[in-house]
């Protein structure tokens, strides 16, 4: 929390020297994002569950499909670069409510949808939804969370898009046969409507942001916030007299030496971004070109995203222990080698599950590690900005990914080239993680 623009105040209750405890509101907070990053996780990948009944109803090509699939990225980018950043100069709470708002109307709309331009034109209103709550999600998290804790809970939340992503699978491969495609994306719908009224009555606002913009009455809601952490009060609003004013937008991410940690960063994130979107999309589609049955090809991109998961819990807790910098290339090599392996091998369906689960826990698990980098390489009045931008350009990869991998197997590529071609990415997004410079992490980290 803060008592001062830019400083971290005292810590909240403690367990004991160096052992800050976790308040009822910081679980709250950390829980609720986790929830509405499992949201995320359903409304984006849902398309790739449903894309093979998709495609068969409307005898959609798969060059045609990726386009859809790309809409929904187009939509994230547009939410990262545009829309988060708002959220450094109005609030992160609002910007949320207004990101599940987007998300919502989205998915109910996809239920109806009668033709692939109008399930084009709902992708990209649920990816900047999508785009936008990711990064304000985490720089909220990043605040509330304990300092010594900080990496975990931001890695930690990430956790929450593929236990979204691995219970819509399960869940699509039951219903799509009895119920239908359209069916599917309606009751994603539903569920991302429940959630809102839960954020808009629960969720804090910022109290970094309060301090910065002293909105009337915002001096009370703060006080009200850090009483639940058992934080000290403030008695008035800091006096800012003789500080440098802060650096909000783009000029924020460049300053104070900042500028060569922004274009790895965003390079980390382009590359990778590339590697972890075709994989997400294609998994069901590239499982059947290694002989599964549909059915099965479903469980295959649920069982990666389940790898996912216990990646991104295991990046999230060996972050307090090591260098994130280390963990992300650490992370990426054996992803690189799982996907050769998946690609020129051919493998029994438990073999080839096995597989897809090591892909999940490697590569997202390496890639979710650059939120909490992100997010310690800005100072928190440029962190939405910061996170929404690493994340807005790097949908350029998302967005390309899936492009070039329906591409290839529109040409009819074999898979050890397809999967060569998307290992050589994340191998460059782990070297230009590795020189990130964090201070912040300089002196915990080992």
């Amino acid at each position: 929390m803060v008592s001062d623009v830019g400083r971290p105040a005292a810590a909240p209750a403690q367990k004991g020297p160096g052992e800050p405890s976790w308040s009822r509101l910081q679980i709250l907070v950390v829980g609720l994002c986790f929830l509405i990053n499992m949201i995320d996780g359903m409304d984006i990948l849902i398309l790739s569950y449903v894309a093979p009944a998709l495609s068969k109803a409307w005898n959609i090509a798969p060059d045609r499909l990726a386009i859809l699939f790309s809409a929904g990225l187009a939509g994230m980018a547009i939410g990262g670069l545009v829309v988060a950043p708002l959220a450094d100069r109005f609030g992160r709470r609002p910007i949320i409510l207004l990101a599940l708002a987007l998300m919502t109307s989205g998915m109910v709309a996809s239920g109806f949808v009668t033709n692939v331009s109008q399930l084009l034109a709902m992708r990209v209103v649920v990816g900047v939804g999508i785009g936008t709550v990711l990064a304000s999600m985490a720089a909220i998290v990043a605040e509330y969370a304990p300092d010594r804790h900080r990496n975990f809970a931001v890695g930690l939340l990430q956790g929450g898009y593929p236990v979204g992503a691995t219970l819509t699978g399960f869940a699509a491969a039951t219903a799509i046969p009895h119920y239908g495609w359209q069916a599917v994306l309606l009751a994603a719908g539903v569920v991302s409507a429940t959630v809102f009224p839960i954020v808009y009555l629960v969720l804090p606002e910022s109290v970094q942001f309060l301090a910065r913009r002293r909105p009337p009455g915002g001096l009370e809601r703060a006080n009200k916030i850090l009483a639940r952490m058992s934080a000290p009060q403030l008695t008035s609003w800091p006096d800012l007299t003789g500080q440098t004013p802060p650096k909000f937008g783009v000029r924020g991410l460049f300053a104070d030496g900042r500028g060569a940690s922004t274009l790895l960063l965003w390079a980390a994130t382009v590359s990778s971004f590339m590697t972890l979107y075709f994989i997400q999309s294609w998994i069901p589609k590239l499982a059947v070109l290694s002989g599964l049955g549909e059915a099965n090809s479903i469980y295959a991109g649920a069982i990666l995203n389940a790898g996912s998961f216990l990646g991104t819990f295991a990046i999230g807790w060996l972050s307090s222990r090591y260098r994130l910098q280390r963990l992300v290339i650490g992370f990426f090599v054996p992803a690189a080698v799982a996907l050769a392996v998946f690609g020129s091998i051919p493998m029994p369906l438990v073999a080839i599950l096995s597989v897809a689960f090591l892909i999940g826990f490697f590569l997202q698990g390496g890639f979710n590690g650059l939120y909490p980098l992100v997010a310690s390489t800005y100072p928190p009045e440029a962190r939405s900005t910061g996170l929404g931008c690493a994340m807005g350009v790097g949908r350029i990869g998302a967005v390309a990914g899936p492009l070039i991998g329906g591409a290839l197997l529109a040409a009819n590529t074999p898979l050890p080239i397809v999967f060569t071609v998307f290992g050589v990415p994340i191998l460059v997004a782990g070297a230009c993680a590795f020189f990130v410079v964090t201070p912040r992490l300089s002196d915990s980290a080992g």
